[in-house]
């Protein structure tokens, strides 16, 4: 087991980061301010191992990547197991991978068994076990966290599939009921609106209709999600909030 250099600056020195699906977009971002501000930083991804591996040789001797598709317990259970062994402890889990894929809401026979089971099991039942292994070692730290990456599909009726809304509203009460349940760990959630990544690049639809509504005329960056991370990272007396990221939509929707 190696321990924390004990040789970084900033203000997450001595804190170590599980960021689950940060080979790319939100948890890419979140993965690489953490590790800039002193955190050693676990990247994972299900399936794209050179990016996360590379990500991980960028942040540097303090970084470990590690493949793991969570929505499989056991690998859920080696990618904490990795973790632990590396860093010898555990700070900050921030659960970013989800799956999902497009279905019309009006088409029921198109949301099929496989789509639908697909996204609670990763979005859902991976995050849950997940989290549910990593609470005692969050208990040991001064000051530990879960933050849940959802959406604002959570809060109203839409997104890519009504599984997805489904299954990211079940994370937002999972996020209350962890925090009603889990202190003093702090679990809290960040749900942004539509999001500029590599995965909606092409939804130029989209995006026009976001900055067309939402009062800042724009869709968010994962820099604006990093931001809101780090808030309820920051605020130590926060627990069991869904912070709403999205520009505004929603209060026009």
């Amino acid at each position: 087991m190696s321990e924390l250099s004990g040789e970084s600056s900033g203000e997450f020195s001595n804190r170590v980061a599980l960021v689950t699906g940060s080979s790319s977009g939100i948890g890419e971002a979140i993965a690489r301010r953490l590790s800039a501000l002193g955190a050693s930083v676990v990247i994972n991804s299900a399936s794209s191992v050179e990016a996360g591996s590379r990500i991980a040789a960028e942040l540097g001797k303090d970084a470990l990547y590690v493949q793991a598709d969570i929505a499989d317990k056991a690998a859920g259970e080696r990618l904490l197991a990795a973790t632990l062994a590396r860093f010898g402890r555990l700070d900050i889990l921030v659960n970013n991978a989800g799956w999902t894929t497009v279905v019309p809401h009006q088409d029921l026979d198109g949301l099929t068994d496989e789509i639908f089971t697909k996204t609670f099991d990763v979005n859902v039942t991976g995050t849950w076990w997940l989290t549910k292994a990593a609470m005692p070692h969050l208990m040991q730290s001064d000051d530990g966290n879960v933050i849940n990456i959802t959406s604002i599909a959570g809060v109203r009726p839409v997104g890519s599939s009504i599984a997805y809304s489904m299954a990211k509203a079940a994370l937002n009460q999972m996020t209350r009921l962890l925090a009603k349940s889990c202190g003093p760990v702090r679990v809290n959630a960040v749900a942004p609106g539509l999001v500029e990544t590599p995965w909606t690049r092409d939804w130029q639809a989209q995006h026009e209709a976001v900055r067309a509504r939402a009062p800042l005329q724009r869709s968010a960056t994962p820099d604006d999600c990093v931001e809101a991370v780090l808030g309820l990272l920051r605020s130590r007396y926060a627990t069991g909030h869904v912070f709403v990221v999205d520009g505004g939509l929603t209060l026009a929707m």
